[in-house]
């Protein structure tokens, strides 16, 4: 079997998990489950990032250990593995022994690359990097918009301007492909402005004594991007040099991170360096995407405008439909944000979008077909012989729009191929009007070319549905299969 290897980025972990988070893991599921179906052998990985200062001081203001605030929220981001039925095949966590080993083994494997000196600069703790000056924006950093603290200690530094072309050229020939072309030109932009080295490391005074050695000095904590990036190979039993490493990543030419778009220049620039340096193959490709944004505003805890994921499936889940508030969750995300620019969230938006596409659209079409089906007794095994060929030709070609769309990582576009096929059948019921020809004692042979038809759509439909909304797409078939019909979404 091919091998397909994905992550996404690693939540911080200083608070819990908010939709902005689940946007990405919940694309990533997609493109998991889409390598499955197609017969790849996927290893999907998310988890933790939990040696930031960010968490260092989070613990601080609550006034409990950083261990248990890390181990509390950690636990938060993988119970979204079942609210948002998820595929996951694992879970790092940066504070396991794992990748601990791996993070230190990565650094010794970079050691010819890596200096000490006295340093003096701008640090921004929500970035955890440092800034020069000209990337401020009035002084503060342009992301966090707050003004970044000034350090002066000396610390370990990673000679990253000596990849400098190699780099450039592996991302303009798209070695690593960067999904969309305005970030990879983002990242050429970056890189032609001229490297320099980085700082990978922070005294252990500073980071309050919490994170990882550098190897032969406990003085010194590991840089928690430098750490954090090496999860992507630590997972794979990279300090054992295990079989899944060898076959996942070193072997491996489909590789790739889905992550936002404010980490690109860890993934895109210093995480391929590292590797380089290791004597490690880069990804293969990235995947950027937008900001989720409530109110017009990226959501921030200290703006207030977090929306709570748990909360909100719970809201639109019901006991006769349990997987409606997971599965509208997802579709919500999914066809309302475009894939790689910003997108805003209100329940105003969800709603209609639940209503429309979900209980009136696909949910009334099932519900319309399989009650035809059952009126009929249809049997459910012989209806593939009476599809017509406009109908064939139709699924033909939303196949096709589907996967161009998916292949593009353009996942409204594929839900939109998906709309655009219930829409016709909705005509085509509208247009033979098999209600009324029951009721007229219509010849057999024609309802059973309508229902037959109707069936044939409705089959793809759920088929092309499993990597968007798997518990709806099991549930039409099973509806299909067994001719029982039960709401999907329940009308809000």
């Amino acid at each position: 079997m091919k091998k397909f290897y994905l992550s996404t980025a690693l939540p911080y972990v200083n608070y819990a998990p908010h939709l902005g988070f689940a946007l990405e893991i919940i694309q990533a599921d997609v493109i998991a489950r889409l390598h499955r179906i197609l017969g790849e052998d996927v290893f999907f990985l998310t988890g933790t990032d939990e040696n930031s200062l960010k968490n260092v001081r989070a613990a601080a203001e609550e006034g409990v250990s950083v261990k248990e605030l890390v181990a509390r929220n950690a636990e938060k981001f993988y119970e979204l593995k079942k609210i948002l039925n998820l595929s996951f095949d694992d879970f790092i966590r940066t504070t396991e022994e794992r990748h601990k080993r791996g993070s230190q083994k990565l650094w010794l494997a970079c050691k010819k690359d890596i200096y000490k000196k006295k340093y003096r600069g701008l640090y921004c703790v929500g970035c955890e990097e440092f800034y020069k000056k000209d990337e401020l924006e009035n002084g503060l950093c342009p992301e966090h918009k707050t003004k970044p603290e000034l350090v002066e200690e000396e610390n370990y530094f990673f000679r990253l301007i000596k990849y400098q072309e190699q780099l450039k050229s592996l991302i303009k020939k798209d070695e690593i492909r960067i999904v969309p072309d305005t970030r990879k030109n983002e990242v050429l932009s970056f890189i032609n402005s001229g490297l320099q080295d980085i700082c990978i490391s922070r005294s252990a005074e500073r980071a309050g004594g919490w994170g990882i050695d550098v190897p032969g000095d406990p003085g010194q904590k590991i840089w928690v991007w430098f750490d954090a990036l090496s999860n992507y190979i630590n997972a794979l039993g990279y300090s054992k040099n295990g079989k899944k490493f060898q076959e996942f990543w070193q072997k491996n030419k489909k590789k790739l991170h889905t992550i936002g778009k404010g980490i690109i220049r860890f993934h895109a620039i210093y995480w391929p360096a590292m590797l380089l340096s290791a004597k490690i193959p880069p990804p293969n490709a990235i995947f950027v995407h937008g900001y989720l944004t409530s109110g017009g505003r990226k959501m921030s805890k200290s703006l207030g405008n977090i929306i709570d994921p748990f909360e909100l499936v719970k809201k639109y889940g019901s006991a006769s439909s349990p997987q409606a508030g997971t599965d509208a969750v997802r579709y919500f995300l999914l066809r309302e944000i475009p894939p790689t620019e910003d997108g805003d969230f209100t329940y105003e938006k969800f709603e209609q979008r639940y209503n429309s596409d979900l209980a009136k659209g696909l949910g009334n079409l099932a519900a319309r077909v399989i009650t035809l089906a059952k009126i009929f007794n249809f049997q459910f095994s012989i209806f593939n012989k009476f599809s017509n060929s406009n109908f064939q030709k139709v699924v033909k070609k939303t196949w096709g729009d589907y996967r161009k769309a998916l292949d593009d990582f353009k996942f409204n576009e594929g839900l939109i191929a998906i709309w655009e096929l219930i829409s016709f059948c909705d005509r085509y019921i509208e247009k033979e009007r098999p209600w009324e020809q029951l009721k007229l004692k219509t010849k057999k042979e024609k309802l059973k070319t309508i229902i037959g038809n109707l069936l044939f759509a409705l089959t793809n439909i759920a088929e092309m549905l499993k990597p968007f909304l798997p518990e709806t797409s099991e549930k039409i078939l099973l509806q299909i299969k067994s001719r029982k019909s039960e709401p999907l979404f329940p009308r809000l």
